[in-house]
Parts: C-alpha cells; sequence; structure tokens
C-alpha cells in the first residue's frame, strides 16, 4: 500500500506509543475529531494521544487509503473493549502535514 510519508509516519509514531512524533505529523492549527470530541492544535492533540495511548494502547494496521478521498481505513487494536475494530482516518493535508483528521467507525 503506498501512503503519503506522513501517515507512514503516524502508523509508526502509534504502534511505538511515541504521542511526540504523533503529534509532529500535525500542522500547528490541525484539528482532530474522536469520539465526538475535538482537539484543536498540536499540544491538544499530544495530550489526547498520550492519554489514549497509556489507557489503551492503540497499535494501527492500514488496510486500505485512497488518494482521491483522502480516507485512511484501519485496523485498530489494544486494551478497550471490543478490540480490534476497523476505523476510517478522514484526512486533509497541508504542506505535508495533517490539517484535519476525524476518526469513524
Amino acid at each position: 500500500m503506498n501512503l503519503p510519508k506522513v501517515l507512514t509516519e503516524l502508523v509508526k509514531a502509534q504502534d511505538n506509543f511515541d504521542s511526540t512524533s504523533y503529534a509532529n505529523c500535525f500542522a500547528e492549527t490541525a484539528v482532530v475529531v474522536d469520539e465526538g470530541k475535538t482537539y484543536n492544535g498540536k499540544n491538544e492533540i499530544k495530550s489526547w494521544i498520550e492519554k489514549a495511548n497509556k489507557e489503551y494502547q492503540v497499535t494501527m494496521k492500514p488496510l486500505e487509503y485512497s488518494e482521491t478521498t483522502e480516507i485512511l481505513t484501519a485496523e485498530v487494536s489494544g486494551n478497550f473493549p471490543g478490540s480490534s475494530v476497523i476505523l476510517s482516518y478522514n484526512l486533509n493535508f497541508k504542506n505535508e502535514l495533517i490539517q484535519s483528521m476525524r476518526i469513524t467507525s
């Protein structure tokens, strides 16, 4: 699967539970929406993923990526009820960084 470099880095950071590297995949003004909550900017994104890593130890296995729609489908596993699940990451990019990401099931 041919992923943009920033998504390859995002998956690697997630699988290594590296919240700093994960946040560095995002633009300064990026927005993430997950489970009905919105996280604005790299600092909030870093805090969100750091907390999720400690609580759930989530790993990602990319299954499909569409350049046209900018949607990554991934199998997500971790310490949460119902693990593993297939999630869609609806993305927008700016200057080769993630500008927005909405995670849906």
